[in-house]
């Protein structure tokens, strides 16, 4: 069985995938189980009509855990992140193997690849296959769907988390089918138009500078989701569009999802986003990119947000 986090991304169901087409190059039986939906921008990848949403089938889903031989945890590094199964994959008698780049993973795997030295999962996943000497089984569908995530979770190879074996194994991919072209248009070019209107409405009424931060700042209410028929994935890349405006070191996204408000937080330079997030919204990530969420209102938890940039002022200036 493969899993990765909840709202999986192009890195998490690209590594999940790109494992999956490959263990059927070695006649090894497997199955995707996601802890939720993701977004519709996915839906191309190759082997995608297989994956179980286990919040979709429930029953299904854990038998797959209680029958598997060996677990795959992709692109997450505590069980927490994948919600409800983290207590079913804990108690199974599988073997977990966990393959994942985030900081700080907890112990909960008896096989471990990981590094915060690589683009992605997906640049991680290529490296397992090339360890096991099978880098010849990576056929065209292995290669987009590995690809796709390096792609993303690199913004296209822009970010420094952009390495020289990065740009080595996307040579590889291409060489054993991807193509770029078509793998960026399916991802960034396959949006709704109530997507781009709500895009548009949220640059217009919703983005806030604060300026004595370099903080770009855009809070988004439950009626507002409704208003615009936002479905999971809209808001991917929202929180983006921030570091784009001259000067800002900071851009946040807080979404209020009815039951949780969940944030996004993006920086650049010396700003920790993934330990601002643990240490005031039950976050976590990537040092310049994180997560993070509250119970609170959505008002309350921009006001505690706000409140919090005080003590990171120094490094935001």
């Amino acid at each position: 069985m493969i899993t990765t986090h909840h709202k999986p991304d192009a890195d998490a169901l690209g590594s999940s995938l790109g494992l999956y087409n490959f263990l059927l190059q070695l006649n090894i039986r497997s199955t995707v189980l996601t802890p939720t939906d993701y977004g519709s921008f996915l839906k191309w990848l190759p082997g995608e009509n297989t994956v179980i949403n286990f919040e979709d089938d429930r029953i299904r889903g854990a038998e797959l855990v209680e029958k598997a031989d060996i677990i795959f945890c992709l692109d997450f590094n505590a069980l927490k992140r994948i919600n409800d199964l983290g207590a079913l994959v804990q108690a199974a008698a599988a073997k977990k193997v966990m393959i994942d780049h985030h900081l700080e993973p907890e112990a909960f795997a008896e096989f471990g690849l990981h590094t915060i030295k690589a683009s992605s999962t997906c640049e991680l996943v290529f490296h397992f296959i090339e360890q096991l000497g099978e880098v010849d089984k990576i056929t065209d569908d292995v290669a987009s769907c590995l690809y796709a995530g390096i792609m993303t979770d690199t913004a296209s190879f822009k970010h420094n988390s952009t390495y020289p074996s990065t740009h080595r194994v996307a040579a590889v991919l291409l060489e054993k089918g991807a193509m770029p072209n078509k793998i960026f248009e399916s991802i960034y070019d396959n949006y709704s138009a109530n997507r781009t209107r709500f895009i548009g409405y949220c640059l217009s009424e919703k983005l806030q500078i604060l300026e004595e931060y370099n903080t770009a700042l855009i809070c988004v209410s439950a009626g507002e989701l409704k208003k615009f028929e936002i479905i999971t994935g809209d808001t991917e890349g929202l929180v983006n569009y921030g570091l784009s405006i001259k000067g800002i070191k900071l851009s946040v996204l807080i979404v209020d999802r009815t039951v949780l408000r969940k944030m996004s937080f993006r920086a650049k330079g010396s700003f920790p986003a993934n330990e601002f997030a643990r240490q005031y919204f039950n976050g976590g990530g990537h040092f310049s990119a994180a997560g993070g969420e509250s119970t609170a209102a959505l008002e309350e938890v921009e006001q505690q947000f706000k409140s919090a940039l005080k003590a990171y002022k120094h490094l935001l200036v």
